[in-house]
């Protein structure tokens, strides 16, 4: 088969990565075996699709910082133990069906950290999608408005992990409680959730007008959760005294 076709076929069997690198194969290339070139020509291919898939998911996720679990920083004092986040890394808890809460006051990273698991489980290949809370009600009440209600709780029963930032920043009316509490009943031990607060979870339960739906939703959310309690002085205001 002449180049041109074989460029041409593997365009049509979507391999197009390969066909770049077929067609402009690295000069350190030349001199391997058949087998080698052919291999490296496979991974030009998964490669490129690895990175179209991840840059897809990245932009589904719609993470509020591009935060990575590697870039930690572990040394400003807020309580955050080094070897539990490497335990959580593995992300054997949303294997698990697990969920983390991760509450504290303001600037210590809360946020940070709950955006580097939400980039881990996409570099993992699974579907992530972050939330702040005003942010979902509005969505919500916009979806109930539209008629698209049933399709966007369906986009957040599957997603593997949901992470829902700014939990409590105010007390919840009787009707955002029950929106929660389907969004949380729909995932319940099928997917996970992570949820960030500045209030400490023992206060969780008085941000609803109605005690019935704070144990239904803290029974689903807590029971089977990791908890990251940080603590410490704002990194924010700690940065900025450096500069």
């Amino acid at each position: 088969m002449l180049v041109q076709q074989t460029l041409a076929a593997l365009k049509n069997l979507r391999l197009s990565a390969m066909a770049e690198a077929y067609q402009n194969p690295p000069q350190d290339s030349l001199a391997l075996s058949f087998d080698e070139r052919f291999g490296l020509l496979v991974d030009f291919e998964w490669t490129a699709r690895h990175d179209r898939k991840l840059a897809r998911l990245l932009k589904e996720a719609k993470l509020r910082l591009p935060a990575c679990l590697e870039d930690i920083d572990y040394q400003y004092p807020r309580l955050l133990d080094r070897e539990v986040m490497m335990n959580l890394k593995s992300l054997t808890w949303i294997e698990s069906r697990q969920n983390i809460l991760i509450y504290g006051p303001t600037g210590v990273g809360k946020s940070y950290i709950a955006c580097a698991f939400g980039n881990a489980g996409c570099r993992y290949g699974l579907h992530v999608r972050y939330f702040r809370i005003p942010d979902l009600l509005t969505e919500l009440s916009a979806a109930k408005g539209d008629g698209s209600y049933p399709r966007l709780r369906r986009s957040l029963a599957r997603m593997k992990l949901l992470i829902l930032d700014d939990w409590g920043l105010s007390a919840f009316t009787q009707l955002e409680a029950r929106e929660l509490l389907e969004i949380i009943e729909d995932r319940f031990q099928i997917n996970s959730t992570i949820v960030v607060s500045q209030l400490p979870i023992e206060s969780w339960h008085h941000l609803f007008p109605d005690p019935t739906i704070a144990d239904a939703i803290l029974d689903r959310l807590v029971h089977n959760a990791h908890r990251i309690a940080m603590n410490g002085e704002s990194m924010r205001k700690m940065l900025h005294a450096i500069k």
